[in-house]
Order: C-alpha cells, then sequence, then structure tokens
C-alpha cells in the first residue's frame, strides 16, 4: 500500500499544470455522491455575471486588506452592519 507521503512527493515532483489536475481530482473524490449538479452551474454563472460587471465598470473592487477592515468593523458592530 502507498502511503500519503508517498503521493504526496510524487505529486510534488509534478509539472505545475498535473499537480493542479491531481489536486483537483481529489478535491472533487471529496464531494457527497448526491451532489446537485445544478448548484455548479448556478455558481459558475454567478461567476461569468460578476466578471461581466467588473469588466464592464459597474462594480467597485476593493483590495483584500480593505474589504477585511470592512468585515472586522461590520461584525465588530452593533447589530453586525
Amino acid at each position: 500500500m502507498v502511503t500519503a507521503s508517498e503521493v504526496l512527493n510524487a505529486a510534488l515532483g509534478l509539472e505545475t499544470r498535473e499537480r493542479a489536475e491531481v489536486a483537483h481530482r481529489l478535491l472533487l473524490s471529496l464531494e457527497p455522491a448526491d451532489l446537485d449538479e445544478d448548484v455548479d452551474q448556478a455558481w459558475a454563472e454567478e461567476v461569468r455575471r460578476r466578471l461581466l460587471a467588473i469588466r464592464e465598470g459597474r462594480t467597485t473592487l476593493l483590495d483584500w486588506d480593505e474589504a477585511l477592515s470592512d468585515i472586522r468593523k461590520s461584525i465588530s458592530s452593533p447589530g453586525g452592519t
């Protein structure tokens, strides 16, 4: 039987694209068997909608530090808003 360490060491020796494929397939293997395919489609559509809004300038982007600061302020304020 191959150990997890052996698999990891072998995977780390792969090219970047191959490692990404292995990682993707491993993550998919953790999904429940009854995964709703409609959810994946809905998320894909949401990502496309958001990307289009960014490209068309209809949304305001924040860098991570600013977004995290806003989240922390929201959480710490009374009523969470």
